[in-house]
C-alpha cells in the first residue's frame, strides 16, 4: 500500500505501525505532522484504510438543530464572535416558549436530537441548565437532549454552589442524555490563558467530563486548531483526550473544529498573534491524523462542514473521517 521510496524513513515506520493496529506514541505521530505532498496523500490513504476496518462504509449523521438561547456571556474569550454584554443591542435571551417553540419545530423537520448551547450571562440561576432540562424532556421524551458545555456545567455548579458531580447528577435526573464536549479549545493551559484568560482550566475541563463519563452521560470531544497552536500541540491535545478515553470510555466521537478567524475580537483587534485559520493542506492532516492517534479509541471521526464547507468535508471522508455531524438547522 505504502510506496516506500517516496516516503522519509520516519513517516514510513509511523504508518506502518498504524497499518499494524498500533496505536502511536507522541514520538512516532510527530513526524506526521507536517507532512506535504506524497507523504500527505500515504497519510490520506492509510486514514482511510483505518477509517474501513475500524468503523466501515457507513457515513453517519443526525437531523438535529443547535438553540443558541442567549448570546449574553460574561466572559471575553478572543476567539468568539458570538457573545455580548448584557446592554448591547444585540444582546438576546429566548423565553423558554420560543425555545420549546423551535424544539417543536425541529421535531416536525425530523429531529431526533436537539443542542441547545449559550453565553454565560451575568447572575444566572443556578439551577436554569436544570429547569430547561426539564421542561423540554417533559415536553419531547423522546427526543435526544444534548446540551451544555463543560464551561456552562462549571458555571451552573458555581452559580448553584454545589459540586460539578452533583450538579451533572441532577441534569441527568431531569433528562439530559449527553454533552458537548466543547469549550476544549486547545487543552494546553498557557495556549488557553493567551486566548481566554479565566475561561475553564484544563483540570476543570477534565473534571467536567470524567464525571459525565462517570455518571453514564457520553460526551463529544473537539480541538480548535489554527490560531495559536503549534502541529505539536494537537498530539498533546490528542493524548490527553486518548488517555480519558481508555479511563472512562465516554467518549463517542472526535471533533476537530478549524478556527474561523473572520469575526474574532483577538484577530480583528490584534491582541494576540494568532493565524487566519488553519489552512486546507492542514485540515486534512489534522483528521487523517486524528484517525491514526485516536481511531483505536475514539472510532468515531466528524468532520465539522460548516466550518469547512460543504466540499472539503466531502474530501475528508477519504481521509479518515466517517462522521459528518448533524443538520444544525440554524
Amino acid at each position: 500500500m505504502l510506496q516506500r521510496s517516496r516516503l522519509s524513513p520516519e513517516v514510513y515506520a509511523s504508518l506502518e505501525r498504524a497499518l499494524e493496529g498500533q496505536s502511536l506514541t507522541l514520538d512516532q505521530a510527530r513526524p506526521l505532522t507536517g507532512v506535504l505532498g506524497p507523504e500527505l496523500l500515504a497519510l490520506q490513504a492509510v486514514a482511510d484504510e483505518l477509517r474501513q476496518r475500524q468503523v466501515g462504509e457507513r457515513v453517519t449523521y443526525v437531523i438535529n438543530r443547535n438553540i443558541n438561547f442567549t448570546n449574553v456571556c460574561i466572559k471575553h474569550c478572543g476567539f468568539c464572535a458570538f457573545s455580548r454584554d448584557l446592554r448591547t443591542e444585540e444582546g438576546y435571551h429566548l423565553s423558554d416558549g420560543e425555545i420549546l417553540r423551535r424544539v417543536q419545530e425541529a421535531v416536525d423537520y425530523g429531529a431526533t436530537e436537539v443542542c441547545i448551547q449559550a453565553g454565560l450571562p451575568p447572575k444566572m440561576a443556578g439551577d436554569l441548565y436544570i429547569q430547561l432540562t426539564r421542561k423540554v424532556k417533559e415536553s419531547f421524551p423522546q427526543l435526544h437532549l444534548h446540551a451544555f458545555s463543560p464551561e456552562e456545567v462549571l458555571y451552573g455548579s458555581i452559580r448553584s454552589r454545589c459540586s460539578i458531580q452533583e450538579y451533572l447528577q441532577e441534569l441527568k435526573q431531569a433528562g439530559l442524555d449527553s454533552l458537548p464536549g466543547t469549550s476544549a479549545e486547545i487543552l494546553i493551559q498557557e495556549l488557553r490563558d493567551q486566548v481566554a484568560p479565566g475561561r475553564i482550566t484544563v483540570a476543570q475541563w477534565q473534571e467536567v467530563i470524567r464525571s459525565a463519563h462517570q455518571l453514564g452521560l457520553p460526551t463529544t470531544s473537539t480541538m480548535m486548531f489554527g490560531f495559536v497552536e503549534q502541529p505539536e500541540d494537537w498530539l498533546t491535545h490528542m493524548q490527553l483526550l486518548r488517555d480519558i478515553q481508555v479511563e472512562t470510555g465516554g467518549f463517542t466521537e472526535f471533533v476537530p473544529l478549524g478556527f474561523v478567524h473572520g469575526e474574532a475580537p483577538m484577530y480583528k483587534n490584534g491582541q494576540v498573534k494568532v493565524r487566519a485559520g488553519a489552512s486546507g493542506l492542514e485540515v486534512m492532516r489534522v483528521h487523517a491524523l486524528a484517525r491514526l492517534f485516536l481511531g483505536n479509541h475514539i472510532p468515531n471521526l466528524q468532520a465539522s462542514w460548516v466550518k469547512e464547507g460543504v466540499k472539503l468535508a466531502q474530501l475528508l471522508l477519504q481521509a479518515g473521517v466517517n462522521d459528518l455531524g448533524g443538520t444544525l438547522i440554524n
